[in-house]
């Protein structure tokens, strides 16, 4: 009997081993094929990124490549603080799913409530904070940013926001159809502050920077923050021209792309979202949940919860092979771009920002597809 038990014991830490080996092999594996893609884009003094794939707490690859700022010659690292684009509008969705929460407002009320200068009163009326959350308001962007580039680069979300409560009429029905609207989250960051009494950048630093501990993440009015921070470049004429603050209109605004995280901040973001740290679970789960309004029109089923884009693969527009369904947000502002995504069925999470106006997570996709990290 004992024999049999030592038997079975050597067995099983054979096979635990060989688990173990071949889960230090795949990691392995992953980490030289995406240095390999890597390598390739970011050259050492260009502008570059940082890449952090998790599984659970394990990081499965995490590096960064290039500059951080071309002029001082800084480099990019995990601490360096960079613009997320769009995945912003989550932290300013949050903050009203909290307010929310706290029965300060109700995502069923009309912008009239907060606005009750809007044009016209019978399609304020008709226009609920659900539908700014979740791209459907129907409200047309009045901006004329090409028109008035020069206003546009230091206009603030006040003066975005602003066009839109004249508008006297509508693309669609609210909550009919999907239309992405940066200009609505502008108007949500504002009411985040007619609701709350303080700046909405406070509130949210308050309320999800400081208890999930992102000490070093910054939402700007305009501006940069002032230290480890890239700046954006796009390559013209085989040049890297700097475009952001300053160069890129609209950019100055905050509600639709003014926050500025490091992947260091962003692994804590999702840690603090998967451990309901800021906010009640079941506002977590709000937030993650699709929910079709029985109106719609839409040419696609809903695939914007109101916070996140959830869907099947890794793309909501494109389809692609993997059958995983993931929770993601992507960010593109200046020559910044970014990509948050969870992956829940298999504990998967992967964060990347880039300052040479690049998407990368085509060849990340690729390479956990191919080592069946997803199927």
């Amino acid at each position: 009997m004992q024999a049999h038990f030592k038997l079975i014991s050597a067995l099983l830490l054979s096979l635990n081993l060989f688990y173990t080996g071949h889960a230090q092999n795949r990691k392995e594996l992953l980490k030289t094929k995406l240095d390999s893609v890597f390598s390739q884009l970011f050259k050492a003094d260009e502008p570059g990124g940082a890449i952090l794939i998790q599984h659970g707490n394990d990081v499965l690859y995490e590096n960064s490549f290039g500059l951080a700022d071309i002029k001082t010659g800084e480099k990019f690292t995990s601490k360096t603080v960079s613009n997320l684009g769009s995945i912003s509008k989550t932290f300013v969705s949050y903050g009203i799913l909290m307010l929310q929460d706290q029965k300060k407002l109700s995502t069923d009320d009309s912008i009239l409530k907060f606005f009750p200068d809007f044009k016209n009163k019978n399609l304020g009326a008709k226009i609920k904070l659900k539908y700014l959350l979740s791209h459907s308001s129907g409200i047309p962007d009045l901006r004329k940013v090409d028109q008035d580039s020069i206003f546009y680069l230091t206009a603030k979300d006040e003066e975005n926001f602003k066009p839109l409560l004249s508008a006297d009429t509508l693309e669609f029905e609210p909550g009919t159809k999907f239309n992405y609207s940066n200009p609505a989250y502008n108007g949500l960051a504002l009411i985040i502050e007619k609701t709350s009494g303080m700046k909405w950048q406070r509130f949210i630093t308050q309320n999800i920077f400081t208890p999930s501990g992102m000490k070093n993440s910054r939402i700007t009015d305009g501006g940069f923050p002032d230290k480890n921070v890239a700046h954006g470049y796009v390559l013209r004429n085989k040049v890297y021209q700097e475009y952001d603050y300053g160069e890129s209109p609209t950019f100055a605004a905050a509600g639709n792309g003014g926050v500025w995280s490091s992947i260091d901040d962003l692994k804590k973001y999702i840690s603090a979202i998967n451990e309901c740290k800021f906010t009640k679970c079941s506002v977590i789960r709000q937030s993650e949940t699709l929910s079709q309004p029985s109106v719609w029109k839409g040419e696609k089923p809903v695939y914007h919860t109101g916070t996140w884009f959830v869907h099947q693969g890794f793309y909501a527009d494109i389809k692609t092979e993997e059958s995983v369904n993931t929770i993601e947000h992507a960010g593109d502002q200046g020559g910044f771009k970014s990509h948050l995504i969870m992956i829940p069925g298999k504990n998967i999470s992967i964060v990347w920002l880039t300052n040479n106006n690049t998407f990368i997570t085509g060849p990340i996709r690729r390479i956990l597809l191919q080592l069946k990290y997803i199927d």
